[in-house]
């Protein structure tokens, strides 16, 4: 981090040459931004506060574009601020400080903080005029007394990405833990709230029979629109809302008194199936004889089916403005929802600060009014430093698979068969065959052999490969497996048999197209076979479900990775939830090409993705709330890490989609074990106050923690990001141990939930060479609620480099309170 001396200058410096380079540009070009402004005083005015929003943009915005002056969105609820048309020059204006910069800015201040720019020439900003240089000192310099300071950050409204029945019976079958008896506990007054692309209300899965009234605390509504009428919600949809992110939303009056909302053409109905999907994961209605054409069986059901539902409509198939997205998260802790389900996040890659994160911002404001965030950690595995969602209040989730797999049986001319993973519905049979082809040899005249085998758009001839089975490769992830089976079909190939290792373990829903995947070894097979003979030939058998299969779970290989790109001393992803071959709601699918020949379209859908492990972690969370309505969210994300299950059905160590064993900063805590989650005997409480610490450690300022906090609160004078590790976190994550410091002490606080008389003692669990130590080694409780603090002590002395990982697990002889660490050796 730079010291506040350096920060400062240095961030003044770079804002003037970013508004001189776009000085440069005659005319510049205007993009969304958010304008965040913390937290909400509870005497706030709506009216008042967008009014004075409008007063802030006609200040820097020039007077000839004043019908420029209008909000996209405003945020009113839980915090302040608005989304807005800006040019980068009037987003910097707006920062309040000349050194509060836009989001892309950061990135470039953090590079500098490791990099001596000794000329102007370095910078590159020496064709600039003295004029445009002395107009942007002007500027700058009254944008110090402009009035703005209440103003914590302004960032470009980034489009945010999708992270896109069995799973259930199979989380309670692995807590080893009957159910029913337990599950009667459950309340239907827990509301949860989905953030995602909105809601097929005709779904079964939405079906209220036998649910009470709505809780009196519900002060959501149900938006009609063009196609979604009031009537579509009832006491399992108890609310649906929609978006629209057009200019346009919010504008002055002809008077210029109040700002006045413009009504837009759209409707919470679902046109992706993403929001359908993840709804009826979380809180679906019990639908007995579901299945997807067939496959998957079974009674589909949602983690905590007597709870209620509450959509918002953020997104569309292209994605979700992040601006959307607040608004959103700001509505629904208004409305009254207990959580909010979101499996939606930035690219690994272009990861904002915290504050400067739309889902971030929002999350920290739920948490302080005792809202639960659940969000996906992203699919961009299986490489570490991936995860995203990854501040502290939020509750991140990995995703693995489920006793379950699709298999596709391949039968080869010679009368060898290979077990294919893949979801299909190909009307081939044992008794026909068709020729076998390496896509390498049917290649499109000039087009090099190596994209042919992969099956580049393009890449193959349609004479040559029409009628036959096309044999591809995996060697390039830039081509995807649905480009790659719409490659193979618009050539008129009979089947797609594509080798690829690492993705073999999702299987793929290609519809009606016949299609398999299989492994290297087995891909090696088939090639040789398809040397050894003049006329190769092959059939490829439609998909059938293998139940009770082994080893499950295992991490995903697309679930992103830790440790956390922004701070790697906070331990993420924090928990694991299903997320391969989920079967729940869609909506109806009208596209020939996904519907067996005979059938109707299907109700509900397979789908994998780290998106689908988020609802199930919110269906455990609003089941453990519906037993424990008092308990924080906090506590909740306590519970169900704590429990968390790290053993898979062989009994052996969980492990990754490669089949080595599994670290915490692949899996976070473990599985989780709802059931389990009920009583966890002792849980850590992160408070608000813990949070404003962290941000204290990570560098922020005090203004900017005051604004975000709505209190007068004081960064300790020793903040230091050391101090990360410290938070009260049921995890403990070490980034650098080394050096001049081989041991370091952090400390937990925790509290019984528990008997009110009992004892716990500690068992560590260490990788080799590192010396962990627990003091006091036993927690003595006379009453529930009371709380203990202990230290640990990481000696890395003796210790091979690169992180380890351990644990320490607290035991009273019924309830096992088992804390993941990792320690990162220098």
């Amino acid at each position: 981090m730079l010291s506040s001396a350096m920060a400062k200058p240095l961030q003044f410096v770079f804002l003037i040459f970013a508004s001189l380079s776009a000085c440069a540009i005659s005319k510049q070009t205007t993009e969304p931004y958010v304008v965040y402004m913390g937290s909400k005083p509870q005497d706030g005015d709506h009216e008042t506060q967008q009014a004075a929003h409008l007063q802030m943009l006609s200040s820097v915005i020039p007077s000839e574009e004043k019908e420029r002056v209008s909000l996209m969105q405003s945020y009113h609820h839980a915090f302040k601020g608005f989304s807005a048309m800006l040019t980068e020059k009037e987003a910097a204006l707006l920062s309040g400080w000349c050194f509060h910069l836009p989001a892309q800015l950061n990135r470039l201040l953090i590079i500098s903080s490791f990099t001596n720019f000794n000329s102007l020439d370095q910078m590159q900003v020496n064709n600039l005029s003295l004029d445009c240089y002395l107009s942007i000192l002007i500027e700058c310099f009254g944008c110090f007394t402009s009035g703005f300071d209440e103003v914590v950050s302004v960032f470009p409204d980034r489009i945010l990405q999708l992270h896109t029945t069995r799973s259930w019976d199979f989380l309670d079958a692995e807590s080893g833990i009957g159910s029913q008896r337990l599950r009667r506990k459950a309340s239907s007054d827990v509301i949860i709230g989905i953030i995602d692309t909105g809601v097929w209300p005709e779904s079964p899965s939405f079906n209220d029979a036998g649910m009470g009234r709505i809780p009196s605390r519900w002060k959501g509504i149900c938006m009609e629109g063009s196609d979604f009428k009031k009537s579509n919600c009832n006491r399992k949809l108890i609310g649906a809302r929609y978006y629209t992110s057009q200019p346009e939303s919010i504008r002055p009056p002809s008077n210029g008194s109040h700002a006045i909302k413009v009504d837009a053409f759209g409707s919470p109905r679902d046109s992706v199936g993403h929001g359908t999907h993840t709804s009826s994961t979380a809180a679906g209605s019990m639908v007995p004889n579901a299945s997807y054409y067939g496959l998957a069986q079974g009674v589909a059901k949602g983690g905590s089916p007597s709870s209620r539902l509450a959509v918002y409509k953020a997104c569309s198939l292209g994605g979700c403005a992040g601006s959307t997205v607040m608004k959103a998260i700001d509505d629904a802790i208004d409305d009254g929802v207990d959580m909010i389900s979101i499996s939606i996040g930035m690219s690994s890659v272009f990861q904002s600060d915290f504050l400067s994160d739309p889902i971030a911002i929002g999350a920290f404001h739920a948490h302080q009014r005792g809202v639960l965030v659940i969000c996906s950690g992203g699919n961009d595995g299986p490489d570490p430093y991936t995860v995203v969602n990854s501040a502290p209040w939020i509750l991140t989730v990995a995703a693995s698979s489920i006793d379950r797999n699709f298999q596709s049986t391949i039968v080869l001319g010679n009368g060898n068969m290979f077990k294919g993973t893949a979801i299909n519905f190909s009307n081939l049979n044992r008794s026909e065959s068709y020729p076998l082809v390496f896509g390498g040899a049917v290649a499109a005249e000039s087009t090099p052999i190596s994209e042919a085998s992969n099956c580049y758009p393009g890449s193959l001839d349609a004479d040559k490969a029409a009628g036959k089975i096309i044999v591809c490769v995996d060697t390039d992830p830039t081509v995807t497996r649905r480009i790659k089976k719409l490659v193979a079909e618009g050539a008129r190939a009979k089947g797609l048999i594509l080798v690829d290792e690492a993705e073999r373990g999702v299987p793929f829903d290609s519809g009606s197209f016949p299609f398999s995947e299989v492994e290297n070894d087995v891909g090696v097979q088939i090639l040789k076979y398809i040397n050894s003979t003049k006329k190769p030939s092959a059939v490829i058998l439609s998909a059938e479900e293998v139940k009770v299969f082994k080893p499950a779970p295992v991490v995903a290989y697309f679930s992103a990775r830790g440790p956390g790109g922004l701070t790697e001393a906070i331990l993420k992803p924090d928990v694991m939830a299903p997320g391969v071959s989920i079967i729940a709601a869609s909506i109806p699918s009208s596209d020939s090409g996904d519907v067996p020949v005979g059938k109707k379209p299907s109700n509900f859908v397979i789908r994998s993705g780290t998106s689908m492990a988020c609802p199930h972690v919110a269906g455990a969370g609003a089941f453990v709330k519906s037993a424990h309505p008092r308990w924080s969210p906090s506590m909740i994300r306590s519970a169900l890490m704590t429990t968390a299950i790290i053993t898979n059905n062989l009994g052996k160590p969980l492990t990754s989609n490669s089949g080595a064993i599994a670290s915490f900063h692949d899996m976070g805590a473990g599985e989780i074990s709802p059931l389990r989650a009920l009583s966890p005997g002792l849980v850590f409480e992160t408070t608000t106050e813990d949070y404003l610490h962290f941000l204290c450690y990570y560098g922020y300022k005090n203004q900017a923690i005051r604004s975000i906090s709505g209190t007068s609160f004081s960064c300790p004078p020793n903040a230091s990001p050391d101090l990360i590790s410290n938070l009260n976190y049921p995890s403990t994550s070490i980034a650098k141990l080394g050096g001049k410091q081989t041991a370091r002490t952090v400390s937990r606080t925790v509290t019984n939930v528990g008997p009110p008389n009992s004892t716990y003692s500690a068992t560590v669990e260490a990788p080799s060479g590192l010396i962990v130590k627990v003091s006091p080694e036993r927690l003595v409780f006379t009453k529930r609620w009371m709380k203990a603090t202990y230290q640990v002590t990481f000696d890395a002395k003796a210790a091979s480099k690169g992180y380890g990982y351990g644990s320490i697990t607290w035991s009273d002889g019924a309830h096992s309170v088992h804390t993941v660490f990792a320690v990162n050796v220098m």
